[in-house]
């Protein structure tokens, strides 16, 4: 069997409208000046040190993490020149995070070892000469590391780290330790302080870190200690001493050296942005950094120069500022398979039209909900709004009509019994100025409840979807013509469960969705199932592991859609694990969200993504034939895009409220 082949699209929550540069702040002047050139987001930097422990650092030089080529991967910006230079990177990697450059070597995280068991994160600490030719792996095999710090001197390295301890599927708080190392040896591993994140060094023996306290606040801690040389690890972990106090949230410290103060980010009651601070652990008391000069703008993960002369972090460049100002309809995506096309959409719930030269989808820029329908080029090029001002999710287009559409409108996520339509939308894109018709046709009736996830049959003939009009949301069929009003309606599953976001398969022999069936009490515990069009043949596709293992009950899959050959399913899953540190990050629903393909017998398993984001919603079409260079030729000063104005919010789940 080949390998798939095709264009896969697909959303990623809040990442196009980011808009990231680096920027530093002299805390002598007050001046604060961009370090990256506004292409793409950049993000995660550090000063980059020439080395030793003394002198300033330069304050235009860091190594940072862009997403320039596709994926995330390290560049270092030098004083007085107007281009990174990409630096180097492990083989076969697409995913890069948290560089620290130190005595000539480069330290950062990678993605690209798969640790061969699922609901393990795939992230470990890797360090490489400049030239590229000597990589070494920090991290045990088996083991999964986020955020590395190196001391000053370069002699140790800590990491917030899982250990071989499986992910236990949360996300607010990762349950990781902080753990220490001989640079010249990791092997012996130290776990210092039990429970934490984002450690950094102050000199060689004390560091901070960030945990959600027993109060509820994020607090900075510190642990102090002598790394032991006879490797007699008996008095540890030790118990930190908390350092910011309650009644605001501190994440992400950076240690400004040679005193007890640290740079970190801040959320306070009655204030909308994270900012950056700098806390003097000595007055115990909050200098603001960031807020008297961007107080409008959300400021990311500080880092400090050796002389602590300088800040810096990452913010939306604004809308003034030189570099990229629009978000592009689409947006090239390395992919790690040779035949597979990969493109990102400014935009959720994607359907290609039979020729593949349209794209349906609904886009949340307009309205605080959501924008309706829109229709964009394959290329990228030309965008027109079908429907707007009404919540619509989840489109699917007609296999045999070019101009029709089917979606559902409504609150789709609320109760069974919530009152949410099957629509077909008739559309014709050739009105006067580019103004599009649209009749909008009701196929449910509007007292069955929520009618959502509408899938087209190969034939154009028939529509599966999702209805809770017993209470329960299972799968129903439904004429595409008529709908309910004449065409008839058959019920293809029948239980006190959720059957979900169902998807024909091309030759339309069967469906595949997703189900929480084999765990009904569970509403997160969603696997892959399969069904014959009428309702039988009804099977589960056993991802995680195989039929009675207890890791497939673990699996959350949704987004399921076939292959143009009817062969692979694509999907978005937990089976990753989380990439990067979430508190980190603006707001992700589900930061564990990655896309994968499987065959239908449930071999071949192949992760598609890594990031420290929610991917999903994607589909998946034959064509493969527009390149990267005909979508960015659409972005221009009369293009139809959205312009870039830094909207996205901060984490949901973090309240201030306690």
């Amino acid at each position: 069997m080949d390998e798939p082949t095709g264009t896969v699209l697909f959303t990623t929550v809040g990442r196009p409208y980011f808009g990231f540069d680096v920027f530093s702040l002299d805390l002598a002047s007050g001046r604060e000046r961009r370090l990256t050139d506004g292409l793409s987001i950049n993000f995660n930097a550090q000063f980059a040190s020439a080395g030793g422990e003394d002198g300033e650092d330069d304050p235009e030089a860091v190594v940072f993490v862009s997403d320039r080529t596709g994926c995330p991967r390290v560049y270092l910006a030098r004083s007085g020149s107007s281009q990174p230079e990409p630096l180097p990177s492990a083989p076969g990697s697409l995913f890069h995070d948290r560089p620290v450059l130190r005595n000539g070597r480069l330290y950062f995280i990678s993605a690209h070892e798969d640790p061969s068991k699922p609901f393990a994160s795939w992230s470990a600490l890797y360090s490489a000469d400049l030239e590229g030719t000597q990589f070494a792996r920090l991290t045990p095999y088996g083991s999964a590391d986020y955020s590395p710090a190196v001391s000053r001197s370069g002699k140790f390295v800590a990491v917030a780290s899982y250990g071989s301890r499986p992910w236990g599927g949360e996300f607010h708080a990762l349950n990781t330790d902080i753990v220490v190392f001989r640079e010249s040896d990791p092997t012996e591993r130290v776990v210092v302080a039990e429970g934490g994140g984002w450690p950094t060094w102050s000199g060689d023996s004390i560091v901070y870190f960030h945990r959600r306290a027993e109060d509820g606040w994020w607090s900075i801690f510190r642990v102090e200690f002598e790394f032991p040389s006879d490797a007699d690890f008996s008095g540890f972990p030790l118990a930190p001493t908390r350092i910011t106090p309650p009644g605001v949230h501190c994440f992400t410290p950076a240690a400004m050296p040679g005193s007890n103060k640290f740079a970190v980010a801040t959320r306070r009651r009655g204030k909308s942005y994270r900012h950056i601070e700098i806390f003097d652990a000595g007055s115990e008391s909050f200098v603001p950094v960031t807020e008297p000069v961007n107080p409008n703008f959300h400021h990311y993960n500080p880092f400090a120069s050796r002389g602590s002369r300088y800040i810096g972090y990452h913010r939306f460049r604004g809308e003034s500022t030189q570099g990229e100002s629009r978000v592009p309809n689409l947006d090239p995506i390395a992919s790690p398979i040779k035949g597979l096309r990969m493109l990102r959409l400014n935009g959720s719930f994607p359907s290609f039209s039979a020729d593949g030269e349209l794209i349906a989808f609904n886009h949340d820029f307009e309205a605080s909900v959501n924008g309706g329908v829109k229709i964009v080029r394959s290329d990228g090029s030309r965008r027109w709004t079908v429907i707007k001002d009404r919540t619509a999710f989840y489109n699917s287009w007609s296999p045999t009509e070019k101009n029709v559409i089917y979606t559902s409108i409504g609150p789709i996520f609320d109760s069974p019994k919530a009152t949410v339509q099957i629509a077909r939308l008739e559309f014709d894109l050739s009105g006067p100025e580019g103004g599009v018709k649209c009749d909008v046709k009701v196929l449910t009736r509007e007292d069955t409840g929520n009618n959502a996830f509408p899938s087209c049959s190969p034939d154009g003939k028939w529509l599966v979807f999702r209805s809770g009009r017993t209470g329960h949301k299972n799968l129903y069929a439904v004429d595409a013509v008529n709908g309910e009003f004449g065409g008839g309606i058959r019920q293809l599953t029948d239980g006190p469960w959720i059957d979900t976001m169902p998807s024909w398969s091309p030759n339309g022999d069967l469906i595949a969705f997703s189900s929480n069936r084999h765990n009904p009490d569970n509403v997160n515990a969603f696997s892959i199932y399969l069904i014959k069009p009428d309702g039988s043949g009804l099977r589960r596709v056993h991802v995680a592991g195989p039929e009675g293992s207890p890791e497939v009950d673990r699996e959350r899959i949704n987004h399921v859609c076939f292959s143009r050959d009817g062969e692979w399913l694509l999907f978005t899953a937990n089976l990753g694990g989380v990439t990067a540190e979430p508190v980190s990050w603006p707001n992700q629903f589900q930061p564990y969200g990655e896309l994968y393909v499987v065959r239908l017998d449930g071999s071949g398993l192949q992760r598609l993504t890594w990031n420290g984001f929610e991917n999903g919603t994607p589909a998946w079409h034959s064509s493969d034939d527009v390149s990267p260079s005909d979508l960015r030729s659409g972005i221009s000063e009369d293009w139809d895009g959205d312009k870039l104005r830094g909207q996205f919010e901060e984490p949901l789940w973090i309240s201030c409220d306690i």
